[in-house]
């Protein structure tokens, strides 16, 4: 008999002052949650769900039985923990606010660009700077597709592919992160000027990649996806999305961390897209404040995905930017603090406009306390 526990944020306000003190600032962030379901399951059924709030979550985790209490504790500790920026070199990103990543493919079959930039450095550079101008914190660059079918490829020519981008971005001031699950292909990245590891098979894919991303000292991105080999969408058997998911990057997290990898140094994407349903894809986005109790930054990528075109008439990739500025704003209010998307001014827009209705929110209740 296996007990599990879980605290997910229901409910969020403008500010505290909305309601008298009565919530938590979610993550040291923008977002203030009210409400917390506390749901404890045993071998995969949820056997008990309470409703508890700031002045009632003492008595509800300590009414949970006795094999549950600490980790009960621990996830309380963690949906309110700020966490500190990224100190990447001589840049800073800030999580105590939404940051986006924009995404660079130069592979030859991207599903959002075609290609585009993969044998036409000029058209890189352009996109990179257009990027970086628009207001990226990061720019994520990728070698390798991971859609579902795609064709493995060889390290040596990953390499090849996102070397001279990572320097060129890397030369213009930008923090870059590269997107691989191969240690040599990591390593060349940040010897070319890279700061961060986004790894989707959360490091899972070649057994020396934990070694060396904890020897790198570099901040690395954790994904789930329910394949450890070269499919990552394959075997998506789940007892409960949303739950599975949560125990699979707690799991990941474990394991990072018994590797050498610092904590502060690890930050979480629950996948959206990869071996999940349409009905898991929204599941997990209607759940994203749960994973801020796993007690670390979140990425969210989900701009241009199958799913938003699924809800659309089957909208063509380059036609999804209304999908994904949607789920961006999900993101938002849900605290998440990194958000991997393609249309990078597009989202700094929207991002720039919820800030400012935060920024608001708290000032007009400050206002009418007085």
């Amino acid at each position: 008999m296996t007990d599990q526990i879980y605290i997910q944020p229901l409910t969020t306000v403008p500010g505290p002052q909305a309601v008298e003190g009565e919530a938590v600032r979610l993550a040291g962030g923008m977002v203030y949650a009210r409400e917390f379901a506390v749901i404890l399951r045993r071998d995969g059924a949820v056997i008990e769900r309470h409703i508890a709030t700031r002045r009632t979550i003492d008595d509800v985790l300590a009414a949970l039985p006795e094999e549950v209490g600490a980790e009960a504790e621990a996830q309380w500790s963690n949906l309110t923990l700020a966490h500190p920026p990224l100190e990447l070199g001589e840049r800073t990103i800030r999580l105590d606010q939404p940051q986006v990543m924009g995404i660079l493919n130069v592979t030859p079959d991207s599903f959002s660009d075609g290609g585009a930039f993969m044998d036409d450095p000029e058209a890189m550079r352009s996109q990179a700077a257009a990027m970086h101008e628009a207001g990226a914190a990061i720019i994520d660059i990728g070698g390798e597709s991971t859609r579902p079918g795609a064709k493995d490829v060889w390290e040596g020519e990953e390499i090849k592919r996102v070397q001279p981008a990572i320097e060129y971005c890397a030369g213009m001031g930008a923090v870059v992160s590269v997107d691989t699950r191969r240690p040599a292909v990591m390593e060349a990245a940040l010897e070319a000027g890279a700061h961060i590891i986004n790894d989707v098979s959360a490091l899972r894919f070649d057994p020396r990649s934990r070694e060396f991303a904890a020897s790198s000292g570099a901040p690395v991105v954790l994904m789930h996806a329910p394949g450890s080999g070269a499919d990552l969408h394959a075997d998506p058997d789940y007892t409960s999305v949303v739950f599975d998911v949560f125990d699979f990057l707690r799991n990941a997290r474990d394991k990072a961390m018994e590797a050498g990898i610092a904590r502060e140094k690890i930050v979480l994407d629950p996948g959206i897209g990869f071996g999940k349903s349409l009905s898991d894809n929204l599941a997990l986005l209607n759940a994203l404040p749960l994973f801020h109790a796993l007690g670390q930054p979140l990425l969210l990528g989900a701009s241009r995905k199958r799913f938003i075109g699924a809800l659309s008439n089957e909208a063509a990739a380059h036609q999804r930017l209304g999908g994904s500025l949607a789920i961006a704003q999900i993101g938002m209010d849900a605290g998440v603090q990194l958000l991997r998307v393609h249309d990078v001014f597009e989202t700094v827009q929207a991002r720039n406009v919820w800030r400012g209705l935060r920024d608001a929110a708290l000032t007009d209740f400050a206002m009418l306390a007085d």
